[in-house]
């Protein structure tokens, strides 16, 4: 089938966390057989800091970041599409983009792909006249990568016809066990953009356990830390592009995890950095939220801290032998049930029976 998509960016990781999950779903989609365009627009300086050439598995169209640039390629893509997904967080023109979507004779499947759920649910909740309340009444499905049952019982409350959620997973063909490199060596890494709804957590969940541990070494990865105030021990190294993700993991003793605000609250959602990190080979520890376990073995393939001082307590407890046994039984167990090919399955039996649904009701 011909499915076109409209997200953030598929060529470009900055400033930009779904491109993995992107990259990793839409390439296995292809793999099934189905012809995939991917619209992106110009806009955040993405293509100035493209990590990836065009795929052969997709068809990138990059447009301008205008009303005539989406409308455009809003026109384009009904014409030739079996399936329209417009994924939530584009950054540019999305109300318009949803909206439009939603209007679309319904020739065409139409998909929301909430990339963000909680935080979209949230907005819907707090806003009566939020856009989205009545566009999604003509979406004939939300998917979202992550939430688990309080996602979708919202979702459908919301009006949604049907909402499931293709969590996170492994591409293990582009994450996986590389040599460390001096720059990221450490006893506990970070990678995360400086978000509004993140910061206060990274704060209590890592600078806050850096200040703890004089004696041991941090590094921070991502883009905004430039002029946040750190300690000594811990060095911040940036935005660091996907083709270096292998190597930060896997060069410390361990690598944190810390949930932004929203999807804490709702739990079952796994950022892809969980996926990239076990797939590198890391000690994976993570904040604690609700659903950890039906991804991972609390002690035995992830580490689990409610606070700062219970992470300061696992760096204390860890040393080299025991945080490669715990890396080591995290990445069999996400090869063997969460990859991106696995979640493509998925994407497939949906969409079949799915389009089943909606041809009978016409």
């Amino acid at each position: 089938m011909k499915i076109c998509f409209f997200g953030s960016s598929l060529v470009s990781s900055y400033w930009n966390g779904a491109a993995t999950y992107y990259r990793g779903m839409l390439k296995q989609i292809a793999a099934l057989g189905h012809d995939i365009t991917f619209f992106e627009p110009d806009a955040f300086e993405r293509q100035a800091h493209r990590d990836i050439a065009d795929p052969d598995w997709a068809k990138v169209v990059v447009y301008p970041a205008t009303a005539d640039g989406w409308r455009g390629s809003l026109e384009t893509a009904a014409r030739s599409s079996d399936m329209l997904i417009k994924a939530s967080g584009v950054g540019v023109f999305d109300q318009e983009l949803e909206i439009a979507v939603a209007a679309l004779p319904s020739r065409t499947m139409r998909i929301y792909w909430d990339v963000d759920a909680p935080a979209t649910l949230e907005a819907m909740a707090n806003d009566s006249a939020h856009h989205l309340r009545r566009a999604i009444l003509s979406y004939d499905m939300v998917l979202t990568y992550g939430g688990g049952d309080g996602v979708v019982t919202a979702y459908r409350a919301m009006g949604a016809r049907d909402c499931v959620p293709i969590y996170n997973a492994l591409d293990p063909e582009t994450h996986f066990p590389s040599p460390s490199k001096p720059d990221f060596a450490c006893d506990l890494s970070l990678l995360a953009n400086r978000l509004p709804d993140r910061e206060q957590r990274v704060e209590h969940f890592f600078l806050d356990v850096a200040r703890e541990l004089p004696g041991k070494t941090f590094v921070l990865g991502g883009s905004g830390w430039e002029t946040k105030d750190t300690p000594g021990n811990l060095r911040k190294v940036g935005h660091v592009g996907t083709s270096e993700h292998n190597a930060f993991f896997g060069s410390g003793l361990a690598t944190l995890n810390v949930n932004r605000d929203s999807m804490a609250r709702y739990g079952f959602s796994p950022p892809t950095r969980v996926f990239e990190a076990i797939g590198a080979g890391a000690c994976l520890i993570t904040d604690k939220w609700d659903g950890i376990d039906h991804f991972l073995e609390p002690d035995r393939e992830v580490l689990v801290a409610a606070s700062g001082a219970e992470i300061a307590g696992h760096l204390d407890a860890l040393d080299p032998d025991r945080a490669a046994a715990i890396a080591g039984r995290a990445r069999a167990r996400i090869l063997g049930q969460h990859t991106y090919r696995q979640r493509a399955r998925q994407f497939n039996d949906l969409f079949v029976g799915s389009s089943s649904r909606i041809e009978a009701a016409e």
